[in-house]
């Protein structure tokens, strides 16, 4: 706290009036269902971005990035998305979000830290939305619920940066509590917070570091083609989404759909089913039989839905195959970024030589690191008691 409070008044010249944190998010189990009216099991990371504000006299925006040494600005009446912007869209979206659930202010300098590593779906854009919105309803004092505040920061992406996805991020960087998963229905939002006390296996994130790719496109195709299939299989039932339908469903509409269709809805629906019963097993400390659901659940992405790599292939077999290792899977959207294993302690030494082989194989260097589960977003400076409304 004190590194961001020395870093926002050696920028500007004056201390930051609040500061905000708020955790990077891991999808344990869930990919790709969002679209789907599905079911998500998240868990907050002890990554974090640090937003701290102070007020100005004028109507100016300023942002500073400390960690990329960058700067950008703007003004209120000239807040719209500038791709050269990059980073500082996300708070300029959530500060338009704001004004338009009638909340006014004058200009702002904003500092921004984090260590979320960016690109490779651990939540890095969905934290820097939580912690600029709950920094700002903190310095105005503004009357926004917690709700209010956690879809500000998501149509901070996907309305005013466009970004094709869900909340899932944002519900689990605000939600989540220490040692526990957040389980999310995504069509109602009703939620749980599940223990997540590992005991003797570790949250395991390898970077693979494979270039990040643009799969916007080809996931949008793979997105419509499964709601195409809603149509199809509605005739025997009136479902919106693929969340409304079963293995049962789909047996009964071979022939209709082709085998790449069918593949893709498939994912989704074992997908579903998968998160359901990782509930279960989590509830009963189970970590076992939830490692087996991550292999399983790769084995789909990779097989079903096909947005894994080869890379990402291999870091998920090595590491399935040490003793040690409950289970592993691909996160994030697909085609590069992360895994996410259960492991043993002991299973670390033979990770290390397995990732010896894959800069070998591969010419990427993958690192990884671990996680402990972490509490949700919160004002750390001043020090205040946070009410929820």
């Amino acid at each position: 706290m004190e590194e961001m409070k020395n870093l926002h008044k050696f920028e500007y010249g004056v201390e930051p009036e609040v500061i905000a944190e708020a955790p990077g998010v891991i999808n344990l189990l869930g990919e790709h269902t969002d679209f789907s009216d599905g079911y998500v099991i998240q868990v907050a990371i002890n990554n974090t971005v640090k937003v701290a504000m102070s007020k100005r006299d004028d109507n100016s925006l300023r942002f500073f990035a400390s960690d990329l040494g960058e700067r950008k600005k703007t003004t209120i009446a000239n807040l719209k998305y500038k791709r050269e912007d990059r980073w500082a869209n996300y708070i300029k979206g959530v500060l338009y979000e704001f004004i338009q659930l009638g909340y006014n202010f004058k200009g702002l300098d904003i500092t921004i830290l984090g260590d979320i590593p960016q690109g490779v779906g651990l939540g890095a854009s969905a934290a820097i939305g939580i912690a600029s919105a709950l920094s700002l309803r903190t310095l105005f004092d503004f009357e926004i619920t917690d709700i209010q505040l956690v879809q500000a920061a998501y149509l901070s992406e996907s309305a005013f940066i466009g970004n094709s996805e869900r909340l899932t991020d944002q519900f689990c960087s605000y939600y989540a509590e220490e040692n526990s998963s957040v389980f999310l229905d995504i069509r109602t939002l009703e939620y749980a917070n599940i223990p997540f006390d590992l005991r003797e296996y570790k949250l395991v994130i390898t970077n693979s570091n494979v270039p990040v790719v643009d799969s916007e496109e080809e996931i949008g195709e793979r997105q419509a083609e499964c709601q195409k299939c809603v149509g199809i299989l509605n005739v025997k039932n009136n479902g919106s989404s693929l969340r409304d339908f079963d293995q049962s469903d789909l047996d009964q509409g071979m022939g209709k759909l082709s085998e790449a269709s069918r593949r893709l809805c498939l994912h989704v629906i074992d997908e579903n089913q998968r998160v359901l019963d990782g509930k279960k097993h989590l509830e009963q400390r189970d970590y076992l039989s939830f490692g087996r659901l991550l292999n399983r659940s790769h084995e789909s992405l990779r097989d079903n839905f096909e947005v894994s790599c080869p890379e990402l292939d291999w870091l998920v077999k090595r590491a399935a195959e040490i003793d040690g290792c409950a289970g592993s899977r691909m996160a994030g959207p697909g085609f590069c970024g992360c895994t996410v294993s259960l492991m043993r302690e002991d299973a670390f030494a033979k990770y290390d030589i397995r990732l010896e082989e894959y800069d070998r194989i591969f010419g990427f260097q993958a690192e990884y690191f671990i996680c402990e589960p972490a509490g949700k977003a919160r004002i750390i400076y001043p020090e205040i008691k946070q009410i929820d409304i």
